[in-house]
């Protein structure tokens, strides 16, 4: 097994961390390569290029900020996800809620 291999400076983002702590904001959680940032970043590249690319070109930064709310409506609550049987993501949970109090009914019935 070889060890990873990285070719860059760690000035960049020690700057961008330094930059962010300046700022407030705080640095995203995760270590480079986890699933947690794996999913994030597919996530955020679906986000820019489905939508922010598509939609452009934007004025202010409050029309960025109000059309993703939007989005993020749609995203949880109307989109149609098919791994869930192509039903939006709140749908499916508010299934899976009834069905879980459905079971623990049931067992507190025997």
């Amino acid at each position: 097994m070889q060890e990873p291999h990285f070719s860059g400076s760690l000035e960049a983002p020690l700057g961008n961390t330094a930059r962010l702590a300046e700022a407030g904001i705080a640095p995203s959680i995760g270590a480079a390569g986890d699933a947690y940032n794996a999913l994030a970043e597919s996530t955020i590249g679906l986000y820019k290029t489905e939508f922010i690319s598509r939609q452009g070109p934007w004025k202010t930064p409050e029309q960025v900020e109000f059309a993703t709310l939007e989005y993020i409506d749609w995203w949880n609550n109307r989109r149609l996800h098919t791994e869930i049987g192509d039903v939006p993501p709140a749908e499916k949970e508010v299934m899976y809620y009834a069905e879980q109090e459905l079971h623990e009914k049931a067992s507190c019935v025997r």
